[in-house]
């Protein structure tokens, strides 16, 4: 699809430009397809962490819950997507950025939930409703904290979200938590489909172009899973028990005020705010050649914050753009923020259809492991990236030592802090937010003529 045949340069680069709508339509789905796996992987990884996942009682029953989870996640990508892309106001702002469930805020949220099944939830949703107004109040003042965060920071807050999950990757590849000490576990039928994903994602990623390289991740899941299919690992028994449509229920798992929650993701929304101006900026630049206004960076973390505060109400997960995204918006050079919406109509309209969970729920634990050994593998690939930009003095160097030493040793050896409070214990093993907590401290107290 030639960029003329879309458009003129001009109109290409306009927001506001709504491409024909035979092109515009497949545009929308490729972005879908760019974030879909991402999307709903935390939803799933989150169950898991609360033992209503993969390998629980609930399987009986059809995992209701998971399902109920993954849901949401479509449906509230989709509404956040089309309330940054259209506009409520103030809110949203207005240009081509698609909205997902993070993987960001999974290092706050496993230990949030790990063990407590269903009943874990109704605190982190809480959690999460709270931490999305906080995060639209940043809106306000977002400007004025970047300071605090230079890419010493957030290149090690990236760098540890990426650490501190690369373990769940390796536990879904080998065949997930509830196989552990069971001969299945690890076993080559276990690891085959997971390599399988992953070399069909690297090939696909890097000897492709166009949507097959942009949704090289998804292929490669569908690849996998077909090869698990055909070891006897794929099973539709559940699928049946799906309804064809239901509405969301607010406050389905209920309410719970958890302080260790609410503080993991008000901590966390500062770093989303953070990220989202980036990704804002990124998108004016590489499809408009400008920088962002203020008005788009405040409407973004408005959107954000309201995006996730809705979610919670309902059972879904904070949001936040995707980075990934804007990457596609330079390959594709089309700026029209009317193809996301159709994106987002498309997510919203899968998010009212619980079969549509119940299907991907049927990915075994392993195909999706291999998926995401790659992408929290590129999470933390990006920190590393953001890194390279620093000035590596003996000052930086001490920041970034003793940030990291102790945020990942906690989250090694979670038994150090067995006698702290249930609450303080919760913040400090996530590894993140000590990590990032201690960076940022040192960094404002420590004269900058150390050296």
């Amino acid at each position: 699809m030639s960029n003329s045949s879309l458009g003129t340069a001009e109109q290409l680069r306009d927001p506001n430009y709504t491409p024909p709508i035979a092109k515009a339509i497949p545009l929308g789905i490729q972005h879908v397809l760019a974030m879909f796996v991402s999307n709903v992987t935390p939803a799933i990884i989150v169950c898991g962490a609360a033992g209503i996942g993969f390998g629980s009682d609930q399987g009986a029953l059809g995992f209701p819950d998971m399902t109920y989870m993954i849901q949401m996640s479509m449906l509230f990508a989709g509404i956040a997507t089309l309330i940054q892309s259209m506009g409520m106001g103030p809110i949203g702002a207005k240009l081509p950025i698609v909205q997902g469930t993070s993987f960001a805020f999974l290092p706050v949220m496993i230990p949030a939930v790990a063990g407590l099944g269903a009943a874990g939830l109704s605190g982190l949703m809480t959690g999460v409703l709270i931490g999305g107004i906080f995060h639209m109040i940043l809106g306000t003042f977002i400007g004025k904290i970047r300071f605090a965060l230079p890419p010493l920071i957030t290149g090690l807050i990236v760098l540890m979200i990426g650490l501190s999950l690369m373990k769940v990757g390796i536990q879904y590849a080998a065949g997930g938590v509830p196989n552990m000490g069971k001969p299945i576990y690890g076993s080559w039928d276990m690891w085959f489909p997971a390599l399988v994903v992953i070399a069909v994602t690297l090939g696909l990623k890097f000897f492709t172009k166009g949507l097959m390289s942009v949704a090289a991740v998804l292929i490669g899941i569908i690849i996998g899973y077909i090869v698990a299919y055909f070891m006897g690992q794929v099973s539709f028994g559940n699928v049946g028990k799906a309804a064809l449509f239901q509405v969301p229920m607010p406050f389905k798992w209920g309410f719970e005020f958890n302080l260790a929650i609410v503080i993991g993701m008000c901590f966390m929304a500062v770093i989303s705010a953070i990220e989202t101006v980036g990704d804002v900026s990124g998108i004016t630049k590489g499809g408009a050649g400008r920088e962002a206004t203020d008005e788009e960076i405040t409407g973004a973390t408005y959107a954000d914050g309201v995006g996730t505060a809705v979610a919670g109400i309902f059972g879904g997960l904070p949001n936040t753009s995707f980075s990934q995204n804007v990457g596609l918006i330079s390959m594709t050079g089309v700026m029209s923020r009317h193809v996301v919406s159709i994106g987002a109509v498309f997510l919203i309209i899968c998010g009212f259809i619980p079969l549509v969970g119940a299907i991907i729920r049927t990915v075994p634990i392993n195909v999706l492991g291999g998926g995401v050994i790659v992408m929290f593998g590129m999470v933390a690939a990006a920190g590393v990236n953001m890194l390279s930009g620093v000035a590596w003095n003996r000052r930086n160097m001490v920041i970034f030592a003793v940030s990291l030493s102790i945020g990942f040793g906690l989250q090694l050896v979670p038994d150090a802090l067995q006698h702290t409070p249930g609450w303080l214990k919760i913040l400090l093993t996530s590894g993140l937010l000590p990590a990032a907590f201690l960076a940022i401290v040192l960094n404002l107290i420590l004269p900058e003529d150390i050296d």
